[in-house]
């Protein structure tokens, strides 16, 4: 099933004149803290009525404000978005979350929990067919009853984590994350090759890139196509090289996967024919 037909998502949202449940629960809780998203706002009451008690608040909603938030907020909540995505939109969506939270900052993920099945059914309201699916997501659970379940995301590197000597189970808290989603996190590299230099890392701690199984790998490679349209962004480079080193006969010399996004610059070698042939240099004109 592709993206394109779920595009009646969207009709979902419906018109209140209350707060959201979720958006009462962590009102309640004094989560609101700082500049608030409310990121697929719908039709934007929550952000109305929370304005309305004085929280700094704005709304992106693709089909309803669609533009982008051009700035970096403390908390950003999320309710009831992730049920009516697909599994690459869900992704999509968690790893825009991240780039858009301040590193000490926290969003809120609302899931529905009353689902009986997965798939397309007639919306109540606009009478329309519209993709539902159950979501567990790998955050930590701050609410939950029969209708609703609230996560509470922090960024990878924000979050304490069992002792470990891999620097990638436990990134340096002051790296910049590019990107997040539930199976893998993107750093600009420590030791670069050239400016915009990236690593996609998976979470679990694996050394060989083959030993991953396909939902790890997939969503490493789904990420690595957003950070490269992030890094031609910021960088502008002339090209790219993808690498990943499986070995230590490979070269590699942390033995966590991370696939290496290289920006390439007109001009940053004499001769770059040949591109990643020359890991082995003598091979690497033909």
């Amino acid at each position: 099933m592709g993206k394109n037909e779920n595009q009646f998502s969207h009709l979902t949202a419906k018109d209140r004149d209350s707060l959201s449940f979720p958006a009462r629960i962590v009102k309640e809780r004094g989560l609101l803290l700082g500049e608030v998203l409310d990121f697929g706002c719908g039709l934007g009451k929550d952000v109305e009525i929370l304005a309305n008690h004085g929280v700094d608040i704005k709304g992106y909603d693709k089909h309803y404000f669609p533009k982008f938030p051009e700035q970096n907020f403390d908390t950003i909540i999320c309710f009831y978005v992730l049920n009516v995505l697909l599994p690459d939109e869900q992704a999509l969506v968690l790893m825009e979350i991240s780039s858009l939270l301040k590193p000490s900052g926290k969003a809120y993920f609302a899931i529905r929990r009353d689902l009986v099945y997965e798939g397309f059914r007639m919306h109540k309201i606009h009478q329309k067919p519209t993709f539902q699916t159950n979501v567990i997501l790998p955050f930590r659970s701050i609410f939950k009853n029969d209708t609703c379940e609230i996560y509470e995301y922090r960024h990878y590197n924000q979050v304490e984590k069992l002792l470990s000597d891999c620097p990638f189970c436990n990134p340096e808290s002051k790296a910049e994350l590019i990107f997040e989603s539930a199976q893998a996190y993107s750093i600009l590299d420590k030791f670069p090759v050239n400016p915009g230099h990236a690593l996609i890392i998976p979470k679990r701690h694996v050394s060989d890139y083959f030993e991953l199984n396909f939902k790890e790998q997939a969503s490493c490679l789904f990420m690595l196509n957003k950070v490269k349209k992030e890094i031609q962004k910021r960088f502008n480079p002339d090209g790219f090289n993808i690498g990943i080193n499986v070995g230590e006969k490979a070269g590699q010399t942390v033995f966590h996967v991370h696939i290496h996004l290289i920006p390439r610059y007109a001009g940053d070698m004499e001769n770059p024919r040949g591109g990643v042939r020359g890991v082995i240099p003598e091979k690497k004109v033909y």
